[in-house]
């Protein structure tokens, strides 16, 4: 994801790469000469007006406690994240605007929120199943947007999100589909979304990196960015 956002940023007017943190030793070929590359997340955050995280779990600590030291905003997009990281995230978002997602594609943003609507209005009559497929590196199941998916339609329904049935593949390089069946003993609706390339999530994140430069201290989702819901 790194390398898909450094080429995302190239093509977005108002926007420009300040800095990348990298693991120790590890160095990034093709670069302006005038990118800080560093192993320091000091230097980088320091030097940013938004932070972007698509790194991991343990990557996004040490990244949540920079931004609280230099009181930088946030554009995280890492799945897998634990209690005590969630509640270091609130923390932070106490102090700067948090936009964090588990998932960035403006489609499915639409697609949480259309899911949301269609079971409001078929209620509890009718019975749920996500179907997921990722690629064969992915490590959490099911994925972060599938459970996303499956608390927007317990919300909707003040149901228990053990009610819904989950559906996880794992195969190939899938960088990600999401299907959602609402369906009775008289009809089904289907509803989903397909990634073709990763690419998707920078362009999501570029936006949300926009959007959340200026905002209140809080914690949102990319449902805020794109409808501005509460």
């Amino acid at each position: 994801m790194g390398l898909a956002i450094v080429n995302a940023l190239q093509d977005q007017e108002g926007l420009c790469l300040a800095g990348i943190w990298v693991r120790e030793g590890q160095s990034m070929d093709g670069l302006a000469d005038d990118i800080l590359v560093s192993s320091d997340i000091n230097h980088v955050v320091d030097a940013a007006d938004v932070i972007i995280d698509f790194s991991l779990p343990q990557g996004t600590v040490e990244v949540v406690a920079a931004a609280l030291r230099y009181k930088k905003p946030l554009v995280c997009g890492v799945s897998g994240l634990s209690e005590a990281q969630n509640s270091d995230l609130d923390a932070l978002a106490r102090v700067v605007p948090v936009v964090y997602d588990r998932n960035m594609s403006l489609g499915v943003a639409v697609l949480e929120r259309i899911v949301q609507q269609a079971a409001e209005s078929l209620g509890v009559g009718f019975a749920v199943e996500i179907q997921e497929t990722h690629h064969v590196h992915k490590l959490d199941a099911p994925s972060g947007t599938a459970l996303k998916l499956g608390e927007a339609i317990s919300a909707a329904r003040g149901t228990d999100p053990d009610d819904i049935h989950y559906d996880v593949q794992r195969r190939g390089d899938v960088p990600g589909d999401h299907t959602v069946i609402l369906s009775s003993s008289n009809e089904s609706l289907t509803l989903g979304h397909s990634v073709t390339t990763r690419q998707v999530f920078a362009e999501g994140a570029m936006r949300a990196a926009r959007w959340v430069n200026g905002q209140n201290p809080g914690r949102y989702q990319m449902r805020h960015v794109l409808f501005g819901e509460s």
